[in-house]
């Protein structure tokens, strides 16, 4: 039986890894110089496919990514700046195509907001010691005559039964 299951995990894994099911998707894209070919994989790298959930062009099997890795081909071949072929993705797809989005009036509680809060959470725990540790007596509260002459009555008791067991 168990044979069987090995022959069948290792039979599944085999035609899997035939088909290329693991594997990110293949461009035959020709560059005119190695330069360029560095440009095309950083820049589909840098910019998130619009369709997936987090995946970047490079990675990405959708058909959109495939005509946007297509676009930024004919964008380099037409000799564009990698600052223009952003802006144009950023025209057509929004802010959410970058991974590090710019830093806008639209995007300063991305940028800034987790540092904002941690400072915020510091300074109310600084807030919330220093309240604590102004004055330790506020936090006692005074035994009154009669509750002061039981407890000298208790810590009497407790010390002539601890000098008689000696």
């Amino acid at each position: 039986m168990l044979k069987k299951l090995l022959l069948l995990l290792w039979i599944s894994l085999s035609v899997s890894f035939a088909l290329n099911l693991h594997a990110s998707p293949v461009d035959t894209f020709e560059f005119k110089d190695e330069v360029t070919k560095i440009r095309f994989q950083a820049l589909t790298k840098e910019l998130r496919c619009p369709k997936c959930q987090n995946q970047n062009l490079a990675d990405s099997n959708s058909p959109i990514a495939a005509d946007l890795r297509k676009q930024v081909y004919q964008q380099l071949q037409q000799g564009k700046a990698d600052s223009e072929i952003v802006d144009y993705m950023v025209a057509r797809y929004g802010e959410f195509v970058l991974y590090r989005p710019r830093v806008s009036s639209l995007t300063y509680v991305l940028w800034f907001g987790p540092a904002i809060i941690l400072l915020l959470g510091a300074l109310v725990v600084v807030f919330i010691l220093r309240s604590k540790a102004k004055d330790p007596q506020d936090n006692e509260q005074a035994l009154s005559t009669e509750q002061q002459k039981k407890l000298d009555k208790i810590l009497n008791k407790s010390s002539q039964t601890n000098k008689e067991n000696s």
